[in-house]
């Protein structure tokens, strides 16, 4: 208990000391550590491998939907409360546990670094804490994906592409890292792609008729539809009439987004190749750009047999959130 108290009283501290300090009086925060999508879990062992941790891993280990594969959405890491000191507290994401006399779930920002969230998380009885893991996991989970996609966009912004085709196509910006190529540019199509260890990250952007989806009863089909024939005109195969289309198995996820300032539909599922034994996993935004009359579509997918994608999706979930749809200021003279 003792441990909470100087955890809560640090986050305390560090709270009030942030709004009454201003400029160079302000406390020092290091740069938080980790790599993208791993989670700090702070707790004693015992409960880790009880029903609160159980519950943990349910929560924030649990499947990452649109995968081929069994994914979790975050590499858990079990940290003991006693060797939570040093640079052990610099972690991005921390998960705080522990059994105490005070019922809390609630969320800090930068408690030892910057930027850092920390979900804290008590109760007197493994039932309270499981009660309180259960009302704050997607708040948390929703922080602490916001809190990586931040991060992955720093660190890919330090070379950006200057190419200006979907720009000169589209009208549209996206922050893309420099090592993406342009591969093919057609009427209505762009298509970038970066070579990794096992196969291929890709970026494909077009654009369909204001109308398109007409019916939101269809909606899900026209959406197969649509991704069908794009991939039937632009993107062959590794054999004469073969090309990407979805997945049949399956119908991919649809869930409302905001993206670029502007309502959209995110759709995550999986695509194959029509007479070819490819495969992998993709993420479409569907953007109302009503301004120009016109359905924006930006799609990531990943091409990595056998590889983990998680984190190769993460990556250019975070490209396609960039989506800037305001033209380039005109150059100073």
């Amino acid at each position: 208990m003792k441990k909470l108290g100087t955890l809560l009283i640090a986050t305390a501290l560090l709270a009030l000391g942030s709004c009454k300090d201003s400029g160079s009086k302000k406390k020092f925060l290091p740069p938080s550590t980790g790599g993208i999508n791993s989670l700090m879990v702070i707790m004693d062992t015992e409960l880790w491998r009880g029903p609160v941790g159980e519950k943990i891993r349910d929560e924030f280990a649990a499947q990452i939907i649109g995968l081929p594969q069994i994914e979790p959405k975050f590499t858990l890491t079990q940290v003991p409360p006693k060797v939570f000191k040093g640079t052990t507290t610099h972690s991005r994401s921390i998960l705080y546990v522990e059994q105490d006399s005070t019922s809390l779930a609630h969320i800090k920002d930068n408690a030892y670094a910057k930027p850092q969230k920390v979900a804290v998380v008590t109760g007197p009885t493994e039932e309270v804490m499981i009660q309180n893991l259960d009302s704050l996991a997607d708040r948390a989970i929703k922080a602490f994906k916001a809190n990586e996609i931040a991060e992955a966009q720093r660190r890919f912004e330090r070379s950006l592409s200057k190419d200006r085709a979907l720009e000169e196509a589209f009208g549209i910006r996206l922050k893309v890292p420099s090592l993406y190529k342009v591969g093919k540019r057609e009427d209505n199509f762009v298509w970038m792609d970066i070579q990794i260890p096992k196969g291929t990250m890709n970026i494909i952007a077009y654009e369909m008729p204001w109308d398109y989806f007409s019916n939101d009863s269809t909606f899900v089909e026209d959406i197969v539809k649509m991704r069908d024939s794009i991939g039937k005109k632009y993107i062959p195969g590794p054999y004469e009439n073969t090309y990407m289309i979805t997945e049949k198995a399956f119908a991919p996820y649809v869930f409302p987004a905001e993206i670029g300032g502007k309502k959209a539909a995110e759709v995550k599922g999986v695509w194959e190749i029509h007479g070819y034994p490819m495969a992998g996993p993709f993420l479409t935004y569907i953007i109302n750009d009503k301004e120009n009359n016109r359905k924006m579509i930006i799609e990531g997918f990943t091409f990595a047999p056998s590889e983990a994608k998680r984190d190769y999706m993460f990556e250019l979930e975070a490209i396609l959130k960039t989506v800037d749809f305001e033209p380039t200021p005109p150059a100073a003279d």
